[in-house]
């Protein structure tokens, strides 16, 4: 029997009143992932024997992202073929998502030796980047940021980084949450003219669809308002605050035994050492505004900017009601290749179906029925089933921007 919202509630709050407004100072241990001075390249990617050398870039807003570059492990970056490519993650997730499987499953892997200049993107707040010129973790401001700020300035300098040291135009690819921080950067045309073309794994603008059983539990409770109004700003659940919450919502509401299927919905080509090696790397840390502004798309079908509520709208936006992204302002040159599965609890079938009415241009589409969300990372079949078509149309786009 379903427990009422009521007493999920009361459990939610007694929670986050036991955590003291906030991480503990035993939780902070769970702030990093990684031990001091490790970094991507070492852990993950120069062990697969893959030479692979760490960028560190500043936002406009003071982040100090990591970006890795990682060439085939035949040759070196000076050999490297084709256009640079660069590979942004989605939520909760950092850049060591690409690298999760064998070399020749791998997107990232596969991607360096196929040739291409490989570059992999770290948000802000992921174990991986660097923090902050002036601010700490611990900073509430330090967290005040959701996928708006990742787009149009996290996005933007990693492109305009690797734009201005390739000299190229950029093949973007995404995955999930960073679909929807490419989809908003390349309304930009100041982004948009450094990107040759587009791919994304999982697109979303739209959340209206959306059927994950967690996350709309979540959403029910209105989970990231109460989350937010306790003081909590910082989204770790490798926290034991947060593991905790989980177990609440969790806990005689519905089967959550499966967490990566209540999350995304079913995954058909996953095996258990996949799964086990997944949670060994994620989750990442993210923002509770982040979380919030997903769940407002969620909640009123947009693809808008972050809702502050009328006075500050108006004094930040000259209106009352957030602007959209205007999904139409991505140009209609520009190439666009779309997989998604008819499986997926995040990026439902119908949402992408609203995404392509708004676009100008007709994107080349995948559609794998039996997919969800996290096999267009990790299915024990992808290279065939999705990261072939991925690449075959890049190599189109390379024959005809050559001839």
């Amino acid at each position: 029997m379903e427990m009422p919202m009521f007493i999920i509630c009361a459990t939610i709050f007694s929670l986050l009143i036991s955590a003291n407004f906030g991480q503990s100072t035993s939780d902070e241990s769970n702030l990093r992932l990684r031990s001091p001075g490790e970094t991507l390249c070492s852990r993950l990617i120069k062990p697969a024997g893959y030479p692979c050398t760490e960028h560190t870039i500043q936002t406009k807003d003071g982040y100090l992202l990591a970006l890795q570059r990682v060439s085939s492990r035949n040759g070196n970056l000076r050999l490297q073929s084709s256009s640079p490519v660069l590979l942004q993650h989605g939520l909760f997730m950092a850049g060591d998502a690409w690298f999760l499987d064998a070399p020749e499953q791998s997107l990232g892997f596969i991607l360096a030796d196929q040739g291409f200049d490989v570059w992999v993107g770290n948000v802000r707040g992921t174990f991986w980047s660097y923090g902050h010129v002036s601010l700490s973790e611990r900073d509430k401001e330090f967290w005040d940021w959701s996928w708006q700020e990742l787009a149009l300035y996290d996005l933007a300098a990693m492109i305009h980084h690797i734009y201005s040291t390739t000299n190229s135009k950029i093949f973007a690819v995404g995955h999930s949450q960073g679909t929807i921080m490419s989809l908003a950067a390349l309304t930009q045309p100041n982004i948009a003219d450094m990107v040759e073309a587009a791919a994304l794994l999982c697109p979303i603008s739209y959340l209206e669809h959306i059927s994950a059983p967690l996350v709309l539990r979540m959403v029910g409770v209105h989970l990231d308002q109460m989350v937010q109004a306790m003081g909590i700003h910082q989204l770790n659940f490798r926290s034991q605050i947060l593991i905790n919450l989980l177990d609440s919502l969790c806990d005689g509401h519905f089967e959550c035994n499966d967490l990566l299927t209540s999350i995304t919905g079913h995954n058909c080509c996953l095996n258990s050492s996949h799964v086990a090696l997944f949670f060994e790397y994620e989750p990442h840390p993210s923002s509770t505004k982040n979380l919030r502004h997903l769940f407002q798309m969620i909640r009123r079908g947009t693809f808008s900017q972050y809702d502050y509520g009328i006075l500050k709208n108006l004094r930040l936006y000259g209106q009352v009601e957030p602007p959209a992204f205007n999904l139409s302002l991505i140009p209609k040159s520009l190439p666009i290749w779309m997989g998604y599965g008819g499986y997926d609890a995040l990026a439902d079938v119908k949402d992408v179906e609203h995404t392509l009415k708004e676009l100008q241009s007709k994107p080349e589409l995948l559609y794998l029925e039996n997919y969800g969300h996290i096999d267009f990372l990790m299915s024990v079949q992808g290279k065939d089933d999705v990261f072939h078509h991925m690449i075959a149309f890049f190599r189109s786009i390379e024959k005809f921007t050559s001839s």
